[in-house]
């Protein structure tokens, strides 16, 4: 048996348009429904035998009220984006075309000075593989979609552009399994009930 690292992405503080890099913002009045809404269905993952979150307002917020009271992990903070922090996506590209263009399309660029999206899937990876690997351990993690990416690229080894091509929906759950840098992704049924023919 190994290691069962299951991640939730935090509630939103925004619409997806208006996401900010390295948002800072507390959960919205809609963010706290949709924690509500979905309590029951992830209030049995507060029986990890470690709980811990990233140290943004809003995945604090979430691992809270989901009763998961967890420890805040510096290295699950989102990417490092230098003097776009705290910009959308649109406002960086009307100040910045050429750069968010370079950004884009090289893992290694660092061109709003913060870092790179290849350290940062290396920083998220490395927090994963630094986990307790007691055999049968479960792990749970509110952390933003950005970060949940970064640890499903590392652990599949996969290209660092595919992190784009990953949608990580507010509230959703994704689990890895494993040991370090042997990590497997990990389906789970959402509920219990047989699937009817």
């Amino acid at each position: 048996m190994a290691l069962r690292v299951t991640f939730v992405a935090a509630a939103g503080s925004s619409t997806v348009l208006s996401e900010r890099f390295e948002d800072s913002r507390p959960l919205d009045q809609a963010g706290w429904s949709e924690v509500q809404r979905v309590a029951h269905e992830l209030l049995p993952l507060a029986a990890a035998d470690l709980r811990y979150c990233s140290p943004a307002p809003r995945s604090r917020a979430t691992g809270e009220g989901l009763g998961y009271a967890p420890l805040v992990q510096l290295a699950l903070r989102d990417c490092d984006m230098g003097r776009w922090r705290g910009l959308t996506l649109g406002e960086a590209m009307a100040r910045e075309p050429e750069a968010v263009d370079a950004w884009l399309a090289d893992p290694r660029s660092t061109p709003h000075g913060g870092e790179s999206l290849l350290d940062f899937i290396g920083r998220v990876g490395n927090w994963l593989d630094t986990r307790p690997a007691e055999d049968g351990c479960r792990v749970v993690a509110v952390a933003e979609p950005s970060v949940i990416r970064a640890a499903l690229v590392y652990a599949l080894k996969a290209p660092p552009g595919t992190y784009w091509n990953i949608d990580v929906r507010l509230l959703s759950t994704i689990s890895v399994a494993g040991r370090p840098g042997r990590w497997s992704l990990r389906l789970e049924s959402v509920s219990a009930q047989p699937l009817r023919a």
